[in-house]
């Protein structure tokens, strides 16, 4: 099966290592993991810098992964690439990580759906719309390895 070109969205200072896992993973395409010095370049250039290298990754990438951690719902940048792939018609959807196990910190507490944080014209939120998997306790990352693909596959046929 061929790989899926991605783009992970994550909060990177809390999640870096969480989000390595998935991205060995090997089943997915995913965007090329920027250091924390190349990411701190960016920031440096104040926030257009930071949009025009989020939307510059996002180009030929088929769907949009938003890795849930702890924090993640509250960063204004995972909100910036979620509405910014909602409405560029981008297939996305989440999955919580919070139970894959970083070698600094361990596991974490579950975080907010940041879906919640979109709503339609009609109030409804767009987690009503998008899933947020929350993978099994009992060995996350190889629930993860499983299901992963066909969450991609879900998500793409959901925006067709």
């Amino acid at each position: 099966m061929a790989r899926k070109p991605v783009f992970f969205s994550f909060h990177y200072d809390n999640d870096v290592m969480r989000v390595q896992q998935i991205r060995n993973i090997g089943a997915l395409e995913g965007n090329t993991p920027v250091s924390a010095n190349d990411w701190e370049t960016v920031k440096r250039g104040g926030d257009a810098a930071v949009k025009k290298w989020i939307d510059d990754n996002f180009k030929y990438k088929q769907c949009v992964i938003v890795l849930v951690g702890e924090e993640t719902s509250n960063r204004p940048w995972v909100k910036y690439e979620i509405e910014k792939a909602w409405n560029d018609g981008k297939p996305i959807f989440g999955i919580f990580i919070h139970n894959l196990k970083c070698p600094r910190n361990g596991v974490s507490r579950k975080g907010k759906n940041p879906f919640d944080n979109f709503n339609f014209k009609d109030g409804r939120a767009l987690s009503s719309v998008v899933k947020c998997y929350d993978p099994s306790t009992n060995d996350t990352y190889n629930y993860i390895v499983k299901n992963m693909q066909g969450w991609v596959d879900a998500a793409i046929v959901q925006r067709e």
